[in-house]
């Protein structure tokens, strides 16, 4: 009995393992629009290959199969995580199903801070019955990296109040005047002390 068990739950597992990769097909082709471009701009690679392509690693850092398969442990969350969120730009996915191609949007963060962001809506359509998942993903600097590199323009982060470039002239300014209501008080006050002092008499 112990060794029927044993048979069953191994073709299980087999069963599983033969079957998920199909499930879990990435995108063929993406591209993605937002500030500082004109135009869409496609990420070209392999979406289901990881790392190694564009596209891949797009994938891969953009938790885009945690927002649309169920997975275990998921890694991702319903609330918006507290960052400074940057500029948004979306994310359109072609992915291939068993009976045409499918759409699905991620808005995407590429300069949130402290980590990139991404977030794809609950319920868009795929695989003809299936739906996203959905949610928040907290991506790291991968993310930002390779959409860089295929021409998203980098943000210009605001100048930081300690900057050297902003604080000097300030910190001159202050000296000079701090300076001159020093001289202006000395110079009041030894007017001050002339003008009450006692001449002597001989």
């Amino acid at each position: 009995m112990r060794r029927l068990i044993m048979l069953a739950a191994l073709a299980t597992l087999a069963t599983l393992a033969a079957t998920a990769p199909a499930a879990a097909k990435g995108p063929s082709t993406a591209s993605i629009t937002g500030p500082g471009l004109d135009h869409g701009l496609p990420i070209k690679g392999e979406g289901e290959s990881g790392p190694g392509t564009p596209l891949g690693s797009l994938v891969q850092f953009g938790g885009f199969f945690a927002q649309v398969f169920d997975q275990i442990p998921d890694p991702t969350t319903r609330a918006q995580p507290t960052a400074d969120l940057g500029p948004r730009y979306q994310v359109v996915y072609r992915v291939p199903g068993p009976t045409g191609t499918s759409t699905i949007v991620q808005d995407v963060y590429p300069f949130a801070q402290p980590s990139p962001l991404t977030y794809t809506r609950p319920g868009q359509p795929f695989f003809d019955r299936e739906r996203t998942r959905g949610g928040w993903f907290v991506a790291t600097a991968g993310l930002r990296n390779v959409l860089v590199h295929e021409g998203l323009p980098p943000a210009k982060a605001p100048a930081a109040v300690g900057d050297d470039t902003l604080l000097w002239p300030w910190l001159l300014g202050a000296a000079v005047l701090l300076a001159a209501l020093g001289w202006t008080a000395w110079f009041a006050r030894a007017r001050w002390i002339s003008a009450t002092r006692t001449p002597s008499v001989s």
